[in-house]
C-alpha cells in the first residue's frame, strides 16, 4: 500500500513539474486571431470563419514566417465579429490578435510585436482629377464615397461631410471611375488593393488624413521572451527587405 502511494505521489510531483514548465516555457503554443481585413487578412473562401492554411494576406504571411523564423509554434483562427476575438487576445492567456492599431489607450492593454503595416486614411481620386486637397474640409465641395458602419465612413459624418455609404467598399472604385463620386474616403493599402480586384488601377492619393501603425497585439501574459523574439525576427525580415516583398505580392 505504501508502494503504491509513493508511486502516486511521485507521479503526481513529476505532473506538476511537466506543467509548471510548459507554462514558463516561452516557446509553448500561441493560439492566434485575426479577422477579415483585406489586403492584411483574409479567409480564402471569403466567409466569416477559417483556420490555419485558410487564411491568407499581407499580415498572415508576415506573421507565419516571423513565427517560423522565431521557432515559436502556434494556431491561427480567422472568426468574426472583431469585438470577440478583441476581448479574447485581452483576456486570455497565450492569446494574441493581429492586425491592430496601436493606439494611446491600449498600449499598455497589449505586448506588441511590430509594426507590420501602415493603416493610413486616404481620399483616391481618378489618376486625370483636378482635384487638390490641403485639409480635409477642402473636401466638404466633392461627392465622397465611403464604406457604410466603416470607422472612416463614421468620421467623416461626424464631420458633417455627408460621404455617400456603400455596403462593398471595393464598390467605391467602380464608382469613382465612373464619375458617379468625386473622391473615395478609404484605407491604404486596402483601397488599392480592392481597386485592383476590380480591376482599376491608376487612381491617386489627394489626401492623408489620418496614420496608424498597425501590430500584432499580444495579451500580457506572454513571457518577454517570446515577445523578444519575435520581435528580432519581424526586424531581420524588414532589414532583408522580405517585409516588402510580401506586400508587393498583394500590391
Amino acid at each position: 500500500m505504501l508502494k503504491r502511494f509513493l508511486l502516486v505521489l511521485a507521479s503526481a510531483s513529476l505532473l506538476l513539474i511537466s506543467g509548471a514548465n510548459a507554462k514558463d516555457s516561452p516557446d509553448t503554443d500561441l493560439v492566434l486571431l485575426t479577422e477579415n481585413f483585406p489586403p492584411y487578412n483574409m479567409a480564402k473562401n471569403g466567409k466569416n470563419f477559417a483556420q490555419d492554411e485558410n487564411i491568407n494576406g499581407i499580415a498572415t504571411d508576415i506573421v507565419r514566417e516571423i513565427f517560423k523564423r522565431a521557432g515559436i509554434s502556434y494556431s491561427l483562427t480567422l472568426r468574426f465579429p472583431w469585438e470577440r476575438v478583441y476581448k479574447l487576445a485581452l483576456e486570455k492567456p497565450g492569446y494574441g490578435v493581429f492586425v491592430m492599431a496601436r493606439l494611446p489607450d491600449r498600449e499598455k492593454l497589449f505586448k506588441w510585436v511590430g509594426p507590420i503595416g501602415p493603416d493610413d486614411w486616404i481620399m483616391l481620386a481618378k489618376a486625370d482629377s483636378k482635384i487638390t486637397l490641403e485639409t480635409l474640409n477642402d473636401a466638404r465641395k466633392y461627392k465622397i464615397g465611403a464604406y457604410k458602419g466603416d470607422a472612416i465612413a463614421e468620421t467623416l459624418a461626424k464631420q458633417g461631410l455627408q460621404p455617400i455609404v456603400v455596403l462593398r467598399d471595393q464598390d467605391n472604385a467602380r464608382k469613382l471611375v465612373n464619375g458617379q463620386i468625386d473622391l473615395w474616403a478609404t484605407g491604404d493599402p486596402a483601397g488599392r488593393y480592392l481597386a485592383r480586384q476590380e480591376g482599376v488601377s491608376g487612381l491617386k492619393t489627394v489626401l492623408r488624413f489620418n496614420s496608424a501603425e498597425l501590430y500584432l497585439a499580444l495579451n500580457r501574459g506572454v513571457p518577454d521572451e517570446t515577445v523578444a523574439k519575435l520581435q528580432a525576427a519581424l526586424d531581420q525580415m524588414r532589414k532583408e527587405g522580405r517585409v516588402d516583398e510580401i506586400m508587393a505580392q498583394y500590391l
